[in-house]
């Protein structure tokens, strides 16, 4: 697969993850954040259109950021990308965010291809700059997502606990990139 290819497959597929997500949130009392950086309950959110507006929802990785990732530690395999389509949701609790995951396990469209468990105990977050989450890397097979060929394409939905969401502000990502950068990662 080419990098084009996968950008692609994830510019089609942000819209499928995105609309997941909001199920997966509504039956795990998932949070989203608003533009304004406030935390709010999906399922508050959904019943408000002006709240549901206000919505900030991730991106699909820049093409810089992938070429660098793909250069620097991917041996220049764009196949190796699994977060170009992503999405973040946050958790009051672990309990919730272990309802999430549930939720996904159930949901006869999704496979998962890969759990990144950055809360475990044991793993270093020296290797993370002290930030943890749970990344899930999978797939969506719908109806359609096999009519327009995205249904083997790779997702990242990172599940978050409010803790950390807040630690992950604009500043606190910046320390993280340059972290990352003196990694060469």
């Amino acid at each position: 697969r080419s990098l084009d290819q996968v950008f692609w497959q994830a510019k089609v597929m942000h819209v499928v993850l995105k609309d997941k997500c909001k199920e997966w949130a509504a039956a795990s009392r998932g949070m989203v954040r608003s533009v304004n950086g406030k935390l709010a309950l999906w399922s508050e959110v959904a019943r408000s259109p002006a709240l549901a507006a206000t919505c900030k929802w991730c991106d699909v990785k820049s093409s810089e950021r992938a070429i660098e990732k793909q250069l620097r530690s991917y041996g220049r395999d764009p196949s190796r990308l699994l977060d170009v389509c992503r999405q973040a949701l946050v958790f009051a609790s672990v309990a919730d965010l272990c309802q999430c995951l549930q939720v996904l396990a159930a949901d006869a469209s999704v496979r998962i291809v890969r759990l990144k468990n950055r809360l475990d105990p044991a793993y270093s977050s020296d290797r993370s700059a002290g930030y943890r989450d749970l990344a899930v890397n999978l797939q969506i097979s719908t109806p359609v997502t096999h009519s327009l060929d995205v249904h083997l394409h790779v997702c990242e939905l990172q599940l978050i606990l409010k803790h950390f969401a807040e630690l992950k502000s604009n500043d606190g990502h910046k320390r993280y990139v340059q972290f990352r950068n003196a990694r060469g990662e």
